[in-house]
């Protein structure tokens, strides 16, 4: 298993800047968990900054839709990785900001991510990819 410092993450340098202009927010408005907004901001500093051109195709990124499987339950599910403000969890729109959401960033297709949770630490593995903005764009 990949684990969150072993691996070098994708992003797109639209997405950084955007990503990085969330987290000034968060940290000033929110009051709650900034460790897991520490989390994040480590690994948006420490990505591969591409060109959205440059993505590899099955690279989870932005407004990425995925399949996610739950190797304990074999319990699969469609979510796409959204902003906060686009998130809903009936619609399976999963929040950068959630735990989760934040271990998929930049992985990709195959992989196994953890992620820790009040219960204990999480594991799921990207399934497939089922739609890429970036592929999209080319």
């Amino acid at each position: 298993m990949i684990t969150a410092e072993d691996r070098q993450i994708i992003i797109t340098a639209a997405d950084q800047t955007r990503l990085i202009q969330l987290l000034n927010r968060e940290f000033r408005d929110n009051v709650g968990c900034r460790s897991h907004l520490n989390r994040l901001l480590h690994e948006v500093h420490r990505a591969n900054v591409v060109d959205a051109s440059e993505v590899p195709d099955n690279v989870v990124t932005m407004d990425s839709v995925v399949e996610l499987l739950d190797p304990d339950t074999s319990e699969r599910g469609v979510f796409t990785l959204v902003y906060p403000e686009s998130a809903s969890v009936k619609d399976n729109m999963l929040s950068i900001l959630a735990p989760i959401g934040t271990a998929i960033l930049g992985y990709r297709v195959g992989d196994t991510v953890s992620w820790p949770t009040p219960r204990g630490t999480r594991q799921t593995k990207i399934a497939s990819l089922i739609y890429q903005p970036e592929h999209y764009q080319r």
